[in-house]
Formats: structure tokens, C-alpha cells, sequence
């Protein structure tokens, strides 16, 4: 019997013993982490309208909104009158010396009261029509907040769903590298059958081992980047980032969309397009608004007063008025050292820089769509060649495992097939998310996501 050989058998078999355990174990945890008891089934539309109302973003720029269309009121814009009501009241302690008819006379210590009270109105009656720029200028205001809004819900869909998708994208990965794991296991048994019948080389299993390691740490390391996904998503959601979930295990891609149609829908109702024209507007309502100032300016002044007075000396112990009053003002502004002027031309040179922000914007977004409809077009025809190639990569892996328990090939050749059936899963896998991506970004431009 040789004793050294059989030790050195029962050293191996045993390392393999210890070498399958850790694996499994790392396996299992994985599977297990993705699919804990009571885990939340987390739909692309559940988890859409679960971040419409509870991200913190959305929810600033719904302030935002509010505080727009509070400051968008008549009275804000000069509409209205202003009435306040004022009232004084005074005591005073005085010494007087007076001469009256050649009598003189002495008062010390004299106590005095002055109480005084107005109800006071004041109202621009014209100003050059500047009243009614100011109003239409927060109107817009308010609908640049509203669509302001709109971009950002827009902008939140696109990122749910893109990041949901992701999720799906690396989870098809993670199945892809266990049954990766799952041929190098199978690999492994058959290296240890040829080396117990003395046909196969210890070289050859402990590459097979080494390979089975290095597909295990490609698993570990994609279940940290699924977890750290699943984390995005969660704050996205506004919800704790240890919320675990499951999500769909396909990528759905609509094929067929129409080019002319998304690109007429983009040029006419593109929510950027929409705010650099209202900034635009705005801009001009500015300029209306500073040249108004040149226009005289007519108030309405009115109010009713009281005041009484009360005295220990003097000729007069009491005094009291009251009266009504009103009267109009006109201003006009002759010279205020050019600053209307110089205001005046700012504002128009801010109009300039908004329309050709506009023209700017817009250029963008149509370089965007085209580029954008490319790749989604691109995407597909990839999506179908990577479906061809992985079925013709699975039947080779496939032939090679049965020859590789036949002994007809080499271990060599098996990894390669092994490897060229992974490297098409995961083109397949990047295509479809590709695809998907375009799509959603074109959806998000003409409006229609």
C-alpha cells in the first residue's frame, strides 16, 4: 500500500470538503440576504409612487410652489390699498413763564396730556401701468415653480426607474455567476474523479479549485454591489436603508417608438424647453415692469385724525380736533441719475441672455434625442444578436461539459467555453439595461414618462 500517496489523497479530498463548505455557505447567505422571510415585492410602480410622495426633493419643491402662488395675489403686485391705523399718547410735566397784558405769570410742576390717533389709506391709483407687469411677472413666476415641479417629478420617475431596473440588472448577473459557480463545481467533481483513478493531474484540480474561488468572489462582490443598489433605491424612496425588497427579474423594452412623433412631442412640450421660455417671458415682463417707473405715479391719500390736549397751565386747560381729510399725489420722476436708464438696459440685457439660454436649451435637447434614439435603436439590434449569440454560447458550454467528462478536451477549453457563455449573459444583460435606459430619457423628453 502506498501510504504517502493515500495521505496525500486524503489531504486533498479533505481541503475540497472544506473548499465546497465555505462556498456554499457564502452562497447561501447571499440567497438568503435577497430573499428573507416576509420580504416586500416592490413593483416599478409601487416604488414610483411611493418616491412621488415621500421624497424629501419633491416635497421642497411643492414649498416652493405653495410660496410662488401665495406671493402671486393683488395685493402683492400694488392692486390694493394700504390702511393702518397710528395712535400716540403723551404726558409731560412742564414749569412756563408767560406775561399777558402786562401780568406776568408763573406755573411750576404743570401736567400735560397729548393724545393723539389717525386712520390713515393710501392708494396707487396709476403708476404707469407697472402694477399689472408686476402681477403677470409673478404669474409666471408661479408657473416656473409649477413646471419647476413637473421637471423634478420627471427627473425622480427617471431615476426610480432606472435604478429599479439596475437592481434588476445585477440581480440577472448575480444568477448568471451562480450558475457559473454551479459548471465550476461540476468541474471540480470531475478533476477529483480523474485524479482518484489516476487519470487526471493534481495541477489540473487545483486550477479547477482556483477558478472555483476566483467565480466565488465574482458572486460575493456582486451581491455588495446589489446591496449598495438596493441602499440607492431605498433613499430615493425616502425609506430606511435596511428595507429590504424583491423586484421583477425581466427588463421590459418598448420597441416600436416613434421618432417623429417623440421628437415633436420633445420640441413642442420638453418641460426645460417650457421653463427657459417662461424665463424668457419673465424677462420681458421686467423690462415692461422698469420702464413703467417713467410714468408719473398718482396716489390717493386719505384718512381721519383725532388729537386732544390736556394742560394744568396756560391759557388753554383743553384742546381737542378732529377731522377728516383726503387729496391726491402725483410723482413724477424728472432725474435719478440714470439709474432707470441703467436698469432699464440690464433688464433688456438679461432679456438677450435668456433667449439665447433658449435657443441653447433647445439646440441641446435636439442633439439629445437624436443621440438618444440611436442608441436606443443600437440597443435593440444588440439585444437581438446577444440573445443569438447566448444560445449558441449555452449549447457550446454545454458540449464541452459532456466532452470534458469524456476526457476529449481539456480543462483549459472548458473555462474558455465557461467563460464565453458568462461574457455573452452579461452583454445580453448590459444591452437590455442599455435599451432601457434610452428609452426612459426619450420618454422623459417629449414629456410622455
Amino acid at each position: 500500500m502506498n501510504v504517502p500517496g493515500r495521505r496525500k489523497n486524503l489531504k486533498l479530498q479533505a481541503y475540497n470538503i472544506l473548499n465546497k463548505s465555505l462556498l456554499l455557505t457564502g452562497i447561501l447567505f447571499i440567497i438568503w440576504a435577497g430573499a428573507a422571510s416576509g420580504q416586500e415585492r416592490l413593483s416599478l410602480e409601487d416604488a414610483v409612487g411611493s418616491g412621488l410622495e415621500n421624497n424629501f426633493n419633491i416635497q421642497i419643491f411643492e414649498n416652493r410652489l405653495s410660496v410662488a402662488e401665495n406671493n402671486r395675489s393683488l395685493g402683492n403686485a400694488g392692486f390694493l390699498p394700504a390702511l393702518n391705523l397710528s395712535g400716540t399718547r403723551t404726558e409731560s410735566i412742564e414749569d412756563s413763564e408767560f406775561n399777558a397784558g402786562g401780568q406776568s405769570q408763573t406755573n411750576t410742576g404743570a401736567r400735560g396730556t397729548t393724545t393723539n390717533a389717525a386712520l390713515n389709506l393710501n392708494w396707487t391709483l396709476f403708476d404707469g401701468l407697472g402694477m399689472f407687469k408686476t402681477y403677470n411677472l409673478l404669474g409666471v413666476l408661479e408657473d416656473i415653480g409649477d413646471t419647476e415641479l413637473r421637471l423634478e417629478i420627471e427627473n425622480l420617475v427617471r431615476q426610480i426607474t432606472l435604478s429599479y431596473y439596475d437592481i434588476v440588472r445585477i440581480e440577472n448577473q448575480l444568477r448568471v455567476l451562480e450558475n457559473t459557480v454551479d459548471v465550476s463545481l461540476e468541474r471540480i467533481e470531475i478533476e477529483e474523479t480523474k485524479y482518484d483513478l489516476g487519470s487526471g493531474s493534481e495541477v489540473e484540480l487545483l486550477q479547477a479549485r482556483s477558478d472555483l474561488n476566483a467565480d466565488r468572489s465574482a458572486l460575493i462582490r456582486e451581491g455588495i454591489i446589489l446591496n449598495e443598489a438596493k441602499i440607492a433605491l431605498n433613499q430615493l424612496l425616502a425609506r430606511d436603508a435596511d428595507t429590504d425588497y424583491e423586484v421583477t427579474d425581466v427588463i421590459p423594452i418598448q420597441r416600436g417608438l416613434d421618432e417623429q412623433y417623440l421628437y415633436e412631442k420633445t420640441v413642442a412640450e420638453n418641460t426645460e424647453l417650457d421653463i427657459a421660455r417662461m424665463e424668457q417671458n419673465a424677462a420681458d415682463l421686467e423690462v415692461q415692469q422698469i420702464r413703467s417707473e417713467r410714468f408719473p405715479e398718482i396716489v390717493l391719500n386719505s384718512g381721519y385724525s383725532y388729537s386732544r390736549n390736556e394742560a394744568d397751565g396756560g391759557f388753554f386747560q383743553f384742546n381737542e380736533t378732529t377731522g377728516f381729510r383726503v387729496g391726491l399725489t402725483a410723482r413724477v420722476n424728472l432725474f435719478d441719475g440714470f439709474n432707470t436708464n441703467r436698469r432699464i438696459e440690464n433688464a433688456r440685457i438679461n432679456r438677450k441672455s435668456s433667449e439665447l439660454q433658449l435657443k441653447e436649451i433647445r439646440l441641446l435637447i435636439q442633439s439629445r434625442f437624436r443621440t438618444l434614439f440611436r442608441s436606443y435603436q443600437n440597443n435593440l439590434e444588440l439585444v437581438d444578436l446577444e440573445r443569438d449569440n447566448l444560445s449558441n454560447a449555452e449549447q457550446t458550454l454545454d458540449i464541452a461539459l459532456e466532452r470534458f467528462r469524456l476526457g476529449t478536451i481539456s480543462s483549459l477549453e472548458l473555462r474558455e467555453a465557461q467563460r464565453s457563455f458568462l461574457e455573452s449573459e452579461n452583454r445580453l444583460i448590459n444591452a437590455e439595461f442599455e435599451a432601457k435606459v434610452a428609452e426612459t430619457e426619450l420618454l422623459r423628453l417629449s414629456g410622455e414618462l
